[in-house]
């Protein structure tokens, strides 16, 4: 058996007890929140009836997300990030309590349903803030578990891991509304994120590099100075925010599932992970078998997969070829996500980690939720379908656009 520190072992990481402990309260935490997102779609679509309130419910998290995420990597470059990390999902935790009491039955009848909507969407906003801190302190933190000479191995295993908890949260979102319904869904949803707080704290507080003796401006110029001469990581980041932005079919999936395809709850929970089952098959192809050279191309390669992935999801009326359209999707994806997590893991200095992927989240992680209102915003004009394809046709654009004016990144190997 190999060595923990070898660079030729895949799991290396795995043998730090620390970097055990992140990927399992990770994992179940994660699970947690794609549970809740997988319930409030439905729910809100449910309440409503309106694709363009799917698109707000998007919107209210990206603006307080996208506000908030220079400000945020500063923050987190100058204290403690294990400590940082605890107090968003103890955060986290407390608006999973606001829905389980918006979902009361009692609730609902005395404020009506758009009432309830519009709570849900606030709800939402404060969950967006807190994100804006959360995902740059998960991503920061993995660097100072795990060696450097094992960081691509700890950067795979970490995709897959969120990727099996994104799948797993997705699924058990549809068969929680079908069996439990979704009041007491938000009961159990608790439960599970409370499990991976108890495992997230038995990581060790964790040293400072960044020093503060720079005013706040200065310090968040130097994180998007960075991500901007870095040209590998400016093109991938560009490259996966027009392609997630226009192709954000997952946000109409609730629509899909009960006017177009005629499925239940569960078959929607089982369409919302499609997607992330086809990432983890690749993810999990790419960490035994990784790629040697041509990250590059391969990258562009995957995104134009992506986009016709789209264009065929869009023009399904069966269950199973859509299914398999999203889950050929997620694979495309999961090519994606190993390039840009590894790039992101070698390429920034420690003491700027917090800075980038802060503005990693407004490119990639606030593009979802942007995409979402651009889904519902186009669903209600052009109609379901005609806006899905037109969002895989500007995939295709964006990448055939990106690969004449980033040769940078086309170029790109590690």
């Amino acid at each position: 058996m190999s060595e923990p520190g070898s660079h030729r072992n895949p799991y290396a990481p795995l043998y730090l007890p620390e970097f055990r402990y992140f990927i399992m309260g990770r994992a179940i935490f994660m699970m947690g929140l794609r549970m809740t997102v997988t319930i409030l779609g439905w729910w809100m679509y449910e309440l409503t009836n309106s694709k363009l309130a799917l698109g707000f419910l998007g919107l209210s998290e990206v603006i307080p997300a996208l506000s908030l995420a220079l400000y945020a990597g500063h923050y987190i470059d100058l204290h403690e990030k294990r400590k940082v990390l605890l107090t968003t999902l103890s955060l986290f935790t407390l608006c999973v309590c606001f829905y389980f009491l918006l979902s009361l039955p009692q609730t609902q009848m005395r404020w009506g349903h758009w009432a309830v909507a519009s709570g849900i969407c606030a709800v939402v906003a404060l969950s967006g803030a807190i994100r804006a801190f959360s995902g740059p302190s998960f991503g920061s933190l993995i660097s100072q578990i795990v060696p450097r000479n094992i960081l691509p191995q700890a950067a795979s295993i970490s995709s897959a891991s969120w990727l099996i908890a994104s799948i797993s949260g997705h699924a058990m979102g549809g068969f929680l509304i079908a069996f439990a319904g979704i009041h007491n869904s938000f009961g159990i949803i608790l439960g599970i994120l409370l499990t991976g707080i108890f495992f997230l704290r038995k990581i060790s507080p964790k040293p400072i590099y960044a020093t503060k003796d720079r005013r706040t401006w200065q310090s968040v110029k130097e994180g998007l100075q960075y991500v901007f001469k870095t040209k590998e990581i400016a093109g991938a980041m560009t490259l996966d925010l027009f392609a997630v932005l226009f192709g954000g079919a997952v946000a109409l999936v609730p629509v899909f599932a009960k006017d177009i395809l005629k499925v239940g709850p569960i078959g929607f929970g089982w369409l919302n992970a499609a997607t992330d089952i086809g990432s983890i098959i690749m993810v999990t192809i790419l960490t035994i078998w990784p790629m040697r050279n041509r990250q590059g191309k391969k990258l562009f390669y995957a995104a134009s997969g992506f986009g016709i992935c789209i264009i065929l999801f869009a023009i399904s009326n069966n269950f199973w070829l859509s299914f398999f359209a999203l889950l050929l999707s997620g694979c495309m994806d999961g090519v994606s996500v190993i390039v840009r997590s590894t790039i992101l893991q070698l390429k920034v200095p420690d003491e700027l980690r917090g800075r980038v992927l802060s503005v990693n989240s407004m490119f990639i992680n606030s593009s979802n939720e942007l995409g979402q209102f651009e889904s519902g915003v186009a669903a209600k004009i052009m109609g379901t379908v005609p806006s899905v394809i037109f969002g895989g046709c500007m995939t295709l654009g964006v990448t055939i656009l990106t690969w004449f004016k980033a040769p940078a990144l086309r170029k790109m190997q590690y």
